[in-house]
């Protein structure tokens, strides 16, 4: 989780930056300026870092958290796609993989509970 933050703000400083980075499209029906998608990557990446710093150290609303998060970055992602579609798609699977992991961890009871 806090892999795939960092690695949705710096696609998001990408598009910000240079908006010759990525392709230009014709009519698409999500149609959002390069720097709008931008900002909607930076802030979902700053978010789902530091809720991935919160499942590193075991909070418990990091969980749920991680799950919504990676959920709206798959679709954030999926909308994304026209734009720069491979890497959209390896995001995808990460997010995929971060909302199993989640879903599947159960964490040992501590002794005594």
């Amino acid at each position: 989780m806090l892999v795939n933050g960092l690695l949705a703000v710096l696609q998001g400083i990408a598009a910000i930056a240079e908006d010759d980075v990525y392709a230009r499209l014709g009519d698409y029906v999500y149609e959002v300026s390069l720097t709008g998608w931008g900002w909607i990557l930076v802030i979902l990446g700053v978010v789902a870092a530091a809720t991935g710093a919160g499942i590193l150290q075991g909070a418990a609303w990091a969980r749920a958290a991680g799950i919504l998060l990676a959920s709206l970055s798959l679709i954030a992602q999926f909308l994304f796609l026209p734009y720069a579609p491979l890497w959209s798609m390896i995001m995808i699977a990460i997010d995929f993989f971060v909302i199993w992991a989640l879903a599947t961890h159960h964490p040992k009871a501590s002794p005594g509970t």
